[in-house]
């Protein structure tokens, strides 16, 4: 078992595999991918995001055999530098993001990452929600300075695509350990109501909707409307919402709603849209309370303001319990919302390669007063991961 590393079976996770067997220099071996499928193997998007990781890397040895239902992947050096990779449109461009922003500090050099495709879609986090509560959790982890940036350059909706997205990010020796574990009071929203190749009414009517909603919780709400033109409108028709509420502490908690892409599924209209975005963020700050308490109207059980979903929101969990796992020989602690079955996926496969456990305790509610979901406090020693690749100047 030594000289195989690590074997999995089945397609699931398979980013996180990858991601995982980079930092931590382990071959992983994925076998049955979609073996009973009546079209077996990888898929496009897959083997995008596997030449994606061979830009990032030196000296990775990739093997998948004649039906691609058996990848053997043997890590190479993170490396970074400057890349440029066209993301399978049947994924967004968040598919890809989301493991650059994991391994993107552990690099040899700066990142500065070109990825061009769909920018939002229906699976995946967008960009516009990645930049507004990835980004400032990675800064909790000292993960700050100019070169940490993410910019919409185009925007592409789906079926075809055509955005263009530019994510850049210093390199760092160590992670610090953190103590997320106090959110604080929902202080402000903030948004983005994007559409491109539509009338830019469209964005108005989606501020106006959600805000109809949104202004009986809290004050201070600004959305922003953007409406690309031209050759930055990407090549499909489309329109959506990513909404962030901060908190008092620094905690950012999103939620995002895009509409069905050209000649797929039922046409959205801007208001429903607006409508169903706000209340996605209210639940999502107010995490999975228990269906009897619904009995009031949903303005009146978030009139508290409480934030109840912890620190984290459900989008960046495994971000931010494997920074935890890569920091200093320390202990961090993060308070998050209900785990998702994802996050749970990710913490067996951190046991696997780093063989750091965590310790989970509910957190109840003492008072009536504080309704909302349980929380877990999630706890563990950082691994002490350090950057022997980084170029010290």
């Amino acid at each position: 078992m030594a000289n195989k590393g690590l074997v999995y079976d089945g397609c699931n996770f398979f980013r996180q595999r990858l991601v995982l067997s980079l930092l931590s220099g382990k071959r992983v071996t994925i076998r049955n991918i979609r073996s009973k499928d009546d079209n077996p193997g990888l898929r496009d998007f897959e083997a995008s995001f596997i030449r994606l990781m061979d830009k990032i890397t030196n000296g990775t040895r990739i093997e998948i055999n004649q039906t691609g239902t058996v990848l053997s992947f043997q890590p190479g050096l993170l490396y970074g530098g400057s890349v440029e990779h066209e993301c399978n449109p049947q994924r967004s461009v968040g598919y890809c993001l989301e493991a650059l922003l994991m391994l993107a500090p552990f690099m040899k050099n700066s990142l500065r990452a070109v990825l061009k495709g769909v920018t939002n879609d229906q699976m995946d986090p967008s960009v516009d929600t990645l930049k507004a509560s990835a980004i400032p959790l990675m800064k909790k982890f000292g993960l700050d300075g100019e070169g940490l940036e993410l910019k919409v350059v185009k925007r592409g909706m789906p079926p075809g695509g055509g955005g263009e997205v530019l994510f850049t990010c210093p390199v760092r020796r160590t992670i610090r350990p953190v103590q997320l574990t106090d959110p604080g009071k929902i202080k402000r929203i903030r948004g983005t109501a994007y559409s491109v190749r539509v009338s830019p009414q469209m964005a108005n009517r989606i501020v106006d909707s959600a805000r109809s909603i949104l202004n009986k919780f809290i004050p201070d709400i600004y959305i922003y409307t953007d409406h690309m033109k031209g050759a930055n409108a990407g090549k499909s028709p489309g329109f959506g919402l990513s909404l962030v509420a901060e908190t008092t502490n620094g905690s950012f908690l999103s939620a995002e709603l895009v509409s069905s892409p050209q000649g797929q599924g039922d046409p959205a209209l801007p208001e429903d849209l607006g409508r169903k975005c706000a209340t996605l963020l209210l639940e999502e700050i107010y995490r999975y309370t228990s269906v009897t308490r619904w009995t009031v109207s949903i303005e009146d059980a978030l009139s508290k303001l409480g934030c109840d979903g912890g620190f984290v929101d459900s989008t960046n969990q495994s971000l931010s319990l494997l920074y935890m796992t890569l920091g200093q020989q320390d202990v961090s602690k993060a308070l998050l919302g209900p785990l998702s079955p994802y996050t749970i996926a990710f913490l067996r496969h951190v046991r696997d390669f780093f063989q750091i456990m965590f310790k989970m305790e509910a957190q109840k509610h003492e008072e009536e007063s504080q309704k909302g979901g349980d929380k877990v406090l999630m706890t563990c020693v950082g691994a002490g991961y350090t950057n022997i690749s980084k170029t010290l100047k």
